[in-house]
């Protein structure tokens, strides 16, 4: 046996403990989001990279540019997404050819490269739609459903003779007023914008209908109805119907309108007042001794 030597120092033994970073490296690989990220994220970040690398070539873009719109082109172009025929329903001739010249398309078309909203407000435009609906159907059919605008009244306005609708929005110009016979005739600036009010105030002269030659809007305030003869009654600027109301019932106890009167005039419904011919007043005035000046 060999004697112990306080003087040499022990010999190191072979530690079965891992390192440090050998440590570090097994508990970080038995986290889960770092074992995610390295088989998951990390490949897919290389291949995204390695992609955007490959397509970063200028001449690359371009080839594969033309070859998507070539492809694209091709199925466009299939005879079951080709548009060849244009059916317009709802529409009266007039109106019919006007949207086909404003139509902003030329069939044969490609279903693809129509702008139906577009084309919807392009229809919408014209003064004598009133809705429109635009779609593509089957077998190639571009089908536009349109509501028309229905003339109410003939207006004699700044511009001329104009048609409108029940609301005052316009409809179209017309040549002469024999054109509409069918419709009554207003008149006046700003009497556009109160077309229900003179269709309410023509509505109540029904009794004398035979006899109106339509409404004149006055300032843009009242109306005066004008009858031929030459006469006119003049209307208040509030509740006009219930002082026309008042003047027919007049004329129907008295027959006032068959005397020789001008105007009628009940814009103060508390004074209503006549204007009477000049044969009519040379008359009166005869009548009542008062001598007439012939000059």
């Amino acid at each position: 046996m060999r004697p112990l030597n306080p003087f040499n120092k022990p010999q190191p033994s072979n530690d079965p403990a891992p390192s440090r970073w050998s440590y570090r490296m097994e508990r970080l690989w038995l986290t889960p989001a770092f074992r995610k990220c390295v088989r998951v994220f990390l490949p897919a970040m290389l291949v995204v990279a390695g992609i955007g690398l490959y397509f970063s070539d200028a001449d690359r873009q371009k080839v594969i540019s033309e070859k998507y719109a070539e492809i694209r082109r091709s199925v466009e172009e299939r005879p079951e997404f080709m548009v060849k025929i244009m059916a317009i329903d709802g529409a009266s001739s007039g109106l019919n050819n006007a949207i086909r010249e404003v139509m902003p398309v030329d069939l044969p078309l490609s279903s693809f490269d129509l702008d139906l909203e577009a084309m919807r407000k392009q229809v919408e435009s014209l003064d004598a739609v009133k809705r429109v609906d635009v779609r593509v159907r089957a077998g190639g059919l571009l089908q536009i459903n349109v509501e028309e605008r229905v003339p109410a009244v003939v207006w004699r306005g700044p511009d001329g003779l104009e048609l409108l609708d029940v609301g005052g929005h316009r409809v179209s110009a017309v040549q002469s007023r024999a054109a509409r016979p069918d419709l009554p005739l207003i008149a006046g600036e700003g009497a556009n914008t109160a077309v229900p009010e003179a269709l309410a105030l023509l509505e109540r002269t029904s009794p004398i209908r035979d006899r109106v030659l339509g409404v004149v809007r006055i300032s843009e305030r009242r109306w005066d109805v004008v009858l031929n003869r030459d006469q006119r009654i003049m209307l208040p600027p509030l509740q006009p119907d219930l002082a026309l109301d008042r003047v027919l019932a007049l004329n129907e106890a008295q027959d006032l309108l068959k005397r020789d009167v001008t105007h009628i005039d009940i814009r103060n419904p508390d004074r209503p007042t006549l204007r009477m011919t000049s044969d009519a007043l040379t008359s009166m005035r005869e009548m009542q001794g008062i001598k007439v000046n012939s000059n």
